[in-house]
């Protein structure tokens, strides 16, 4: 039977080495054995538990319910591959109603309509609401920083509020995955997640400086609503965010 070291399993599935090992901390998968000098071995059962806990963890399952799935005595090795066989069929489903979606936009783009409130519910999710958009053009409808996002966002096709979305997704899920894993949010990795996050406001929505992501910074923490958003991506995400971003904006104007 095979056995891989921490760094050959990390290698070929993909991931970081402290996400393998955070995954130990947490009794999610452990090596199976030790080398006579100490060191981790994984076999190849442990390397198929990972496959398994990829699979859902980019479903969006969280790690948790992972374990519980993966625990359960009475289930199966194949009634878990019938479990991901309706998952991804389900997955495709969904894609394939987001591209009837995105065909039907393209068509609103061409002549020119603009998103409605069910298709920005649609895209924002169900805990959107239209007295936001007041809310914030009576706090920053005199900066710079809320016209340039009025100009941009009224240019955006439900489309590229979809692709938006996804980008953004992508990041907290990297975001999340960091801050379990143990990064410190002073450290170079975390601030390169930082660098990423400031960059994507200053691509979709207005100039980003230091200054201004700092700002933000102070918002997540301040503002309950902001807080609660990324606290429901994972506990002490607001704050960790919080301090990544400081410690970028003072690592780039050092």
């Amino acid at each position: 039977m095979a056995s891989y070291s921490v760094g050959q399993l990390a290698n070929l599935a993909k991931v970081a080495v402290r996400t393998l090992r955070h995954y130990d901390e947490v009794g999610l998968l452990s090596p199976s054995s030790r080398t006579p000098s100490g060191r981790h071995q994984y076999s190849d059962d442990d390397l198929d538990r990972l496959r398994e806990i990829l699979f859902y963890r980019e479903r969006g399952f969280p790690l948790e319910e992972i374990a519980a799935i993966l625990d359960h005595r009475s289930v199966s090795p194949s009634a878990h591959l019938r479990r991901q066989r309706d998952l991804v069929s389900e997955r495709i489903r969904r894609l394939q109603r987001l591209s009837a979606a995105v065909e039907r936009t393209l068509e609103a783009r061409r002549t020119g309509v603009q998103l409605t409130p069910e298709e920005k519910f649609e895209v924002f999710g169900s805990e959107y609401q239209e007295s936001w958009e007041t809310e914030a053009e009576e706090q920053w409808g005199d900066t710079d920083a809320w016209k340039q996002f009025r100009g941009r966002s009224t240019a955006y096709s439900k489309t590229d509020w979809q692709c938006i979305q996804a980008e953004g997704a992508g990041l907290n899920s990297r975001l999340v995955e960091a801050l379990t894993a143990g990064v410190q949010a002073d450290s170079s990795e975390a601030m390169d997640l930082a660098e990423e996050h400031r960059r994507y406001m200053a691509e979709h929505f207005y100039d980003c400086s230091y200054t201004v992501h700092r700002g933000l910074a102070a918002m997540y923490l301040a503002d309950a609503r902001f807080t609660v958003f990324y606290e429901n991506l994972t506990p002490g995400l607001a704050q960790w965010l919080h301090d990544a971003i400081t410690a970028n904006a003072d690592r780039a104007e050092t």
